[in-house]
């Protein structure tokens, strides 16, 4: 009888609970037993670890820390958040804040970066898509949520941050010193390159970076280009509503840019709902490489189905699922990976990536000879998009597609 006295308060929670659960499983078979006797062993270890815990331990850190578990086993991008770190989620998402300037993911229990965002202390550093942060400040990230990395990374702008970085190729890790600054993207430059070649940096899809691309193209069209190359390199995503937006500039209206399905078979589809603003036989090459993610694979895997496009450079990431954020009672919050994106023509994207048509690698030497000469540029007062096609490859294969005059048309087998 004693043991059953401790069960207190949180033995009724757990009866409660696991009732819940029951009833739920009644009607189906040896399922409802499998999925009981993990359940029970849930609440088991919850009650033996409440009832003889070295320390004290509140129910409610117990059933946070479970969360978290439960959710980085899932997947890189599904997470859970209390309540404080559900309300730094939302200030986040407004566009301000002290970091360094990348997106990461999580992948065998380490925070991975997905890319760094151009233009910012850690893109200057040389950091790298790929990149496995081992450490910040001397913490071992091992036992981190994302939203601990995320948190401990971001800070006061002027402070300085260290990463531990294991890079794939490296026999030992590096260490990077950092100083936090104000992450404002500007995300869209543009500026005419080559013969009459229009070219768009596109660093991420954040709210109407449409309207800005759209900008850019009737500028560069008026300035009397003859091309255009669209720069997704590098671009980490962002809202799914202006990658649609942005391919919506490129393809007649009505066709399919994007879809996703989710565990249950229901789809979602997206099509072009505008006449393009460019003419259909103005060449267009996409660049993309290992950071590009999210929204930028949608935008170049409608374009590359529709035969719109040439896309040059690396494979791309390969983040490509939806994650909704489903607000809990007590101000906590799931951030929950509900479905997965695929391009017209039925390709998965996530964890597939799209490949390039042309197939061109930048090496680790290339890149950092690139970002230097761009640094040294802005050092003696060039301000504005700074371009150096003679030290970029990509870039360079693109204008020479664009100026061999080939109809830009993709020909490979779909």
């Amino acid at each position: 009888m004693r043991k059953l006295n401790k069960l207190g308060s949180i033995g009724i929670a757990i009866l409660t609970f696991s009732l819940g659960f029951i009833v739920g499983f009644a009607s189906q078979g040896k399922q409802a037993e499998d999925e009981y006797k993990y359940l029970r062993i849930f609440t088991d270890a919850l009650k033996i670890v409440k009832d003889n815990y070295v320390e004290p331990v509140s129910t409610k850190d117990l059933i946070y820390g479970a969360l978290n578990g439960m959710t980085r086993a899932l997947d890189p991008f599904s997470a859970f958040f209390d309540p404080k770190q559900y309300e730094n989620f939302k200030q986040e998402t407004e566009g301000e804040f002290g970091g360094i300037g990348i997106e990461i993911g999580m992948e065998k229990g380490r925070p991975i970066v997905i890319s760094p965002i151009e233009g910012t202390p850690a893109y200057r550093a040389g950091i790298k898509p790929g990149d496995i942060i081992l450490e910040v400040d001397g913490e071992d990230t091992s036992n981190m949520s994302l939203m601990d990395v995320v948190q401990r990374i971001r800070g006061k702008v002027g402070t300085k941050v260290r990463l531990s970085i294991y890079r794939k190729g490296m026999d030992k890790p590096i260490m990077v010193e950092l100083e936090r600054a104000l992450i404002k993207i500007e995300s869209v430059k543009w500026t005419m390159v080559g013969e009459n070649v229009g070219y768009i940096k596109l660093s991420q899809f954040n709210e109407k970076v449409s309207v800005q691309v759209e900008r850019a193209i009737k500028e560069l069209l008026a300035k009397g280009a003859n091309g255009l190359i669209l720069d997704l390199r590098n671009d980490p995503g962002g809202l799914l509503s202006e990658a649609v937006n942005v391919t919506d500039l490129f393809l007649p209206e009505g066709k399919l840019i994007v879809y996703t399905k989710s565990r249950n078979g229901e789809t979602q589809r997206y099509f072009s709902r505008r006449k393009p603003i460019i003419p259909d036989d103005l060449p267009l090459v996409v660049l993309i490489n290992r950071g590009s993610a999210s929204a930028s694979e949608i935008v170049a895997g409608a374009l590359q189905d529709h035969k719109r496009a040439i896309i040059l450079g690396e494979k791309s990431y390969g983040k490509a699922s939806v994650q909704n954020i489903i607000p809990m009672e007590d101000g906590s919050a799931l951030k929950l990976t509900v479905a997965y994106y695929y391009t017209p023509l039925g390709k998965l994207i996530h964890k597939s990536g799209i490949t390039p048509d042309v197939e061109i690698a930048m090496t680790e030497k290339q890149e950092e000879a690139l970002r230097e000469a761009i640094r040294q540029r802005k050092l003696q007062g060039k301000n504005g998009l700074i371009v150096i096609p003679e030290m970029d490859p990509q870039l360079s294969k693109a204008l020479e597609l664009i100026k061999s005059g080939q109809k830009l048309r993709r020909v490979a087998n779909i």
